[in-house]
């Protein structure tokens, strides 16, 4: 087994890489050039730039779908402005927090906490009042005169900690006397604002920005840009990245799922000893980062939505077709299980088409007259992956 193993490290390594410099096509990678988004890019850092003068700008609103640069963009800017920054003496601190990351922001104390690390403070993970832990950020921010640029990437996520965290993080300013602080929000969520309490949406909506979907030509410009320098020459048949750009705009322009299924193309050219990737990569690929994303989906889910799916897999294989008031039953009875409390039938029914929104299920509204109405819910995925779906929410539940 061993030597089979040597083997194939050996063939691996002498068959050489369609790629140059892979780490191009990563999610965390920010390149030099970003195409087909100067405007925007213009855009976040004139409302930022008042922070280069110790003034504070206004908290900034980004949203837009999947995949259409906002991170990206947002990351890039605050790059420059910190390097700016300190070559010119101006006291600027950019603290960056994905709000999707469990044990980092579900709750209000984490995050709290998790901000104040981020200026060196050691705050245990529990045991302290969150009225103590506002107290000790308050008090490391206002440490001296700075302004601060505070990024919530997804920040819709911060449903799940309470309504009051928001709140909180748009009033800092009036707790500080010597530093300040501003806020940009960034969500894939376009009706999120909307639903905000009119005082939380008026303070973080101070100025607001959409990203719009790319299209199919601005994918490929995209893709072109990054793979003259992740692949090595000659590496890419001829249609890939227009097979590629074709995909991800039926995808909602989301230019990020093109570099990841270009990427993942590339491994499995090389997985199978193959020196150019080409168009039946792309389609391979497809459907592997298609079966990938609903474990990813399954496993980084809130625990109650996570209940819900487990629910909806447990009655999918018993019947043909299975109802909202089914599905909330057996919800019902794993929240008593876990000693959890239930949340109502109005949220799990929104609950039930955000996972048709990810493809995980479709749904058909079904009127029953004076009885109102119900959805009918099928499963969209194969049986095989259900059953690990299954396994992977009983370990995350059995842990969270």
């Amino acid at each position: 087994m061993v030597q089979n193993i040597n083997s194939l490290f050996e063939n691996f390594l002498n068959s050489g890489s369609v790629f140059a410099h892979k780490k191009i096509l990563q999610m965390n990678h920010v390149p030099e050039t970003i195409v087909h988004r100067d405007e925007l890019t213009e855009a976040v850092a004139s409302i930022l730039a008042p922070a280069l003068r110790t003034d504070r700008p206004s908290n900034l609103f980004i949203y837009g779908k999947t995949g259409t640069g906002k991170t990206l963009i947002v990351k890039r800017v605050t790059e420059s402005m910190v390097g700016f920054s300190e070559k010119n003496n101006i006291p600027l601190r950019v603290i960056y927090v994905n709000c999707k990351l469990k044990k980092v922001a579900d709750t209000e104390y984490r995050l709290i906490a998790q901000l104040a690390r981020e200026f060196g403070k050691v705050i245990p993970s529990t045991g302290l009042p969150t009225d103590q832990v506002y107290s000790i950020f308050y008090e490391v921010l206002d440490s001296h005169e700075q302004t601060i640029i505070l990024v919530l990437d997804e920040i819709d996520q911060l449903k799940r900690a309470g309504d009051n965290i928001l709140y909180n993080l748009t009033r800092i300013n009036s707790e500080l006397k010597r530093a300040q602080i501003s806020i940009v929000g960034i969500s894939n969520d376009l009706t999120f604002a909307d639903h905000l309490d009119a005082r939380v949406k008026s303070s973080l909506s101070e100025e607001e920005l959409l990203f719009p979907p790319y299209n199919a030509i601005q994918i490929k410009g995209i893709l072109q840009e990054r793979a003259k320098r992740a692949f090595r020459e000659d590496a890419l048949k001829e249609g890939v990245l227009e097979k590629c750009a074709a995909y991800a705009a039926g995808g909602h322009g989301d230019a990020r799922r093109a570099l990841e299924l270009l990427r993942v193309a590339g491994e499995l050219a090389e997985r199978k000893g193959c020196r150019y990737v080409e168009i039946k990569h792309i389609d391979e690929a497809e459907e592997k980062i298609d079966r990938d994303k609903i474990f990813d989906i399954a496993l980084h889910q809130p625990r109650q939505v996570q209940l819900v799916l487990y629910a909806i897999l447990e009655l999918a294989p018993k019947r043909t077709i299975v109802v909202t008031g089914e599905i909330y039953s057996l919800y019902e009875k794993l929240c008593k299980q876990m000693k959890l409390r239930p949340l109502t039938q109005r949220r799990v029914s929104d609950i039930i088409g955000e996972l048709d929104l990810l493809g995980i299920i479709q749904t058909k509204l079904i009127s029953k007259g004076r009885y109102g109405r119900t959805r009918n819910i099928t499963i969209t995925i194969p049986s095989i992956s259900m059953i690990k779906i299954k396994e992977v929410l009983t370990k995350s539940l059995a842990h969270g």
